[in-house]
């Protein structure tokens, strides 16, 4: 017997309702397919646009925002990212030329996350090939009620899950 199921066995209670085969098999599947579309999805922004992980979404957010600026904590809620982590992946991109990082006007402690032109030229550019990755790698083979049935039970579950807090506008309190 695996120390995974010695552990899960003694961590068993009579209210545990396990997972049924199917149930595991389709988490398990989904889990996998998640991680490894991600990942594929990374290697092509990196081929195809020199974009480090996490980035695009980053520029996509930013050009979404009103005048393409958003405070950091709000951009790290909007990309599901700790604060730490979007810090550097905005140093990153800073240092590429496609953010620059200034003071919030209305807020001399906060950070404002700014979009600049070549970051939005590099968005362009990385989008079309993007678009036909995930074409290639998500919905290929899908048929249209397939996808239909994907967005329904994404929504599902996003329906359960802690929502963030709504992108405030404006510069108040981080």
């Amino acid at each position: 017997m695996s120390n995974f199921l010695r552990y899960t066995m003694s961590m068993a209670t009579t209210t545990t309702r396990w997972l049924t085969d199917e149930e595991q098999r389709s988490w398990r599947a989904f889990r996998r397919a998640a991680r490894l579309l991600f990942a594929q999805l990374n290697r092509d922004l990196s081929r195809d646009a020199g974009m480090a992980d996490g980035a695009y979404e980053i520029l996509v957010v930013l050009s979404e925002a009103p005048a393409r600026s958003l405070r950091m904590n709000e951009l790290a809620e909007a990309t599901l990212s700790s604060p730490s982590r979007i810090s550097h992946a905005v140093e990153r991109l800073v240092d590429l030329g496609w953010i620059e990082r200034t003071t919030c006007p209305s807020d001399r402690r906060g950070w404002l996350a700014v979009l600049t032109d070549a970051g939005q030229d590099a968005l362009v550019a990385a989008a079309p090939r993007h678009v036909e990755h995930i074409r290639a790698h998500l919905f290929r083979g899908l048929s249209d009620a397939d996808v239909a049935d994907l967005g329904r039970i994404c929504e599902a579950i996003l329906s359960r899950l802690p929502a963030s807090a709504a992108l405030g506008g404006g510069c108040a309190g981080e």
